[in-house]
């Protein structure tokens, strides 16, 4: 496993979902037009295939998923050892995208070509960039 320098953590809400779990990834770009298809894939410097957090085997921007409650909004505080906020960083996130999927990630387990690219986590309902302040 490739990490990053330290510890990130992650922590937001996001509103207006439907219940239940959504793929949230880092993605290769921090260009969100065009209903966050201009980020492009998953954020994968090592070209390994997709898996959930806590795997070795994992792209760099696989955070797995984020719950959405029965009100549509979803408290995330997700702490990561691979991601890194350090510019020079093969395993650095700034100027990226981050994305929330409208389904779940199945996290590389879905036993098809789907899973080890996206985790067939469905269409792209939002994203932001990811810039230092």
């Amino acid at each position: 496993m490739q990490y990053g320098s330290q510890e990130v953590s992650i922590r937001g809400k996001i509103n207006e979902l439907s219940s239940g779990l959504h793929g949230f990834h880092v993605h290769a770009k921090g260009d969100v037009r065009q209903n966050c298809t201009s980020a492009g894939g998953h954020f994968n410097p090592f070209n390994k295939n997709h898996g959930a957090p806590y795997d070795d085997i994992r792209h760099v921007g696989d955070l797995g998923n984020v719950k959405a409650n029965m009100w549509g909004v979803a408290d995330i505080n997700i702490v990561d050892y691979m991601i890194s906020l350090q510019g020079t960083s093969d395993s650095s996130i700034l100027n990226r995208a981050i994305v929330i999927h409208a389904g779940e990630d199945d996290l590389g387990r879905g036993g098809d070509a789907g899973s080890l690219k996206t985790g067939n986590a469905g269409g792209r309902l939002g994203c932001c960039q990811i810039k230092a302040t």
